[in-house]
């Protein structure tokens, strides 16, 4: 069979296995939903390193040990993050009771991995879809198929384990684009997760399903004169070497206070950076851009081996390699994203040079996700916050692991949305809280006629209450409709056994329970 027909038909048969996989699991508890979600977490964590060096060893990117941490955060992290998270039935009472918020999942998920960061990827996708009762349906890249597929495997075998209904994880094994538009344009998918390129987020968005896509980084790290400058330069190594730059957080270009500039070439070249000369950059650039987007071949690689690779030479223990640059655009193609431990270098003169050099860089390429800065002038860090077109501006931290919530409070996450400015629906990191439908019982506020009727949430009913099967009053209608429809009952791995009355109506509930349970909704 060709290849792309192949592939089409194992995605709509897997998107067909998820659909009645997720069919059962959106009947699952609370307590039942946060066993399997920590199973899968606990797995991931597990395997971190093997699945870092597997990953590495497929890819070519970065480095295994960085995407060993890149791992642990994907799973262990990120589970601690949404354990407390309520996704099942009543998850908020507001208004004195007068509105109720009621969880409900999505579906299936369909979740586009990339071959930067393909394991933590998919873990944490995986992760934030399973904790809100959805399945996911993942579509590798080509060149990282077997770790993406094996990570899916040791989280699918976890969850399993721990109760959940078999084939609610699943992986295309022959990734081609006409795969992924089958996926992403399948009846039976509910919402896109993508995290890639430009080109494939905005792909997302025209497939006429619900997408939260995220975009390009070309993330600036602004040091102002005020700033603590060892630190700051010791950050922006830190963040742009980190798995050789693979994460779309990662620094791109230093802007620097003039009054600091000597003291920060100074750090940099003590700590292992090399200023390219005239005729290296040249060469650089070349090395760097193809047509109007990266070289490929550079993407996650060390100094050393670019420099080598541009033809020109670095000591060995070169960690960064950096271009003294006045403009932003294409004419300089080092101003762009880079995805490597490449830094572009500006000098400006004050804050305020500084602040419109950073937008210019955002605006090219990175509108919208994040920025950098290195300050201890109060009133400076604010006016950045303020005035700048992205939606994570983080404070004397690594931009790369800042961002994503490793080193900052942000909520963590492999997924950051850089809002309407950069195309996408969301603004702030994609979590738990993104994958599930929630509705609204709403109480009458303002009477129209008199009369007695019940107007306010009776907090006594509690979420247990109402999803315990022979007392909660939403689970006992919610199964009479499935009876009526003709659906099979689901095993929910309930074994209780059924109360004994004289009448027996639906799976095993008296008439006299009935009349008890009306008339505590009631009261």
């Amino acid at each position: 069979m060709d290849h792309d027909l192949k592939s089409i038909q194992e995605v709509r048969e897997l998107v067909n296995i998820a659909k009645q996989a997720q069919l059962e699991f959106k009947h699952y508890s609370q307590e039942q939903v946060n066993k399997i979600v920590k199973a899968m977490a606990d797995a991931g964590y597990a395997e971190a390193e093997s699945l870092a060096k597997l990953a590495h060893e497929e890819t070519g990117f970065g480095k295994w040990e960085d995407k060993l941490i890149k791992n642990q955060f994907g799973t262990r992290d990120i589970y601690n993050s949404i354990k407390d998270l309520k996704t099942v039935g009543v998850i908020d009472v507001q208004s004195n009771g007068k509105i109720v918020k009621i969880a409900e999942p999505m579906g299936v998920v369909a979740a586009l991995i990339p071959s930067t960061n393909p394991t933590s990827t998919v873990m944490f996708k995986s992760i934030i879809s399973l904790k809100c009762r959805n399945s996911i349906v993942a579509s590798p890249h080509p060149r990282a198929v077997k770790c993406t597929m094996e990570a899916i495997n040791v989280l699918s075998k976890a969850a399993e384990a721990a109760g959940a209904p078999k084939g609610l994880m699943q992986c295309i094994s022959t990734p081609s684009m006409s795969a992924t538009e089958e996926l992403m344009k399948h009846k039976n998918i509910a919402v896109i997760l993508a995290t890639g390129s430009n080109p494939m987020v905005k792909a997302a968005y025209s497939a006429g399903t619900p997408a939260y896509g995220v975009g390009s980084g070309n993330v600036p790290a602004f040091i102002e004169r005020t700033a603590n400058v060892e630190k700051a330069v010791a950050d922006i190594i830190f963040g742009t070497t980190f798995d050789y730059g693979t994460l779309c957080s990662s620094e791109q270009a230093m802007v620097v206070d003039r009054p600091v500039r000597q003291k920060v070439i100074d750090t940099a070249q003590r700590l292992g950076c090399y200023f390219v000369d005239e005729n290296e950059k040249l060469k650089l650039e070349k090395a760097v851009k193809r047509e109007k987007g990266i070289n490929p071949d550079i993407v996650g690689k060390p100094a050393k081996f670019i420099a080598d690779y541009a033809g020109f030479k670095v000591p060995d223990t070169t960690k960064v390699l950096i271009a003294h640059c006045s403009n932003v655009g294409h004419e300089e193609p080092l101003s762009m994203e880079k995805l490597s431990p490449v830094l572009a270098f500006y000098t400006v003169d004050g804050w305020l040079e500084g602040c419109h050099k950073c937008i210019e860089l955002l605006e090219f390429g990175g509108i919208g996700h994040t920025l950098v800065i290195h300050s201890n002038d109060k009133e400076v860090i604010m006016k950045f916050a303020l005035e700048k077109p992205a939606f994570r501006i983080v404070v004397n931290t690594p931009s790369s692991v800042g961002a994503v919530g490793y080193t900052t409070a942000l909520i963590p996450s492999m997924t950051l949305g850089v809002g309407t400015w950069g195309g996408s629906i969301v603004s702030e990191n994609v979590s738990a809280k993104h994958l599930m439908n929630i509705k609204t019982l709403a109480f009458e506020t303002k009477p129209v006629n008199e009369g007695y009727a019940l107007s306010v949430f009776d907090e006594k009913y509690s979420e247990s209450k109402f999803r315990d099967k022979h007392s909660g009053f939403l689970e006992q209608i919610e199964e009479r409709l499935l009876a009526r429809a003709g659906n099979p009952p689901v095993n929910k791995g309930d074994n209780k056994s059924e109360v004994p009355g004289k009448n027996v109506f639906g799976s095993g509930i008296s008439a006299a329970e009935i009349d008890k349970i009306i008339k505590e909704f009631k009261s």
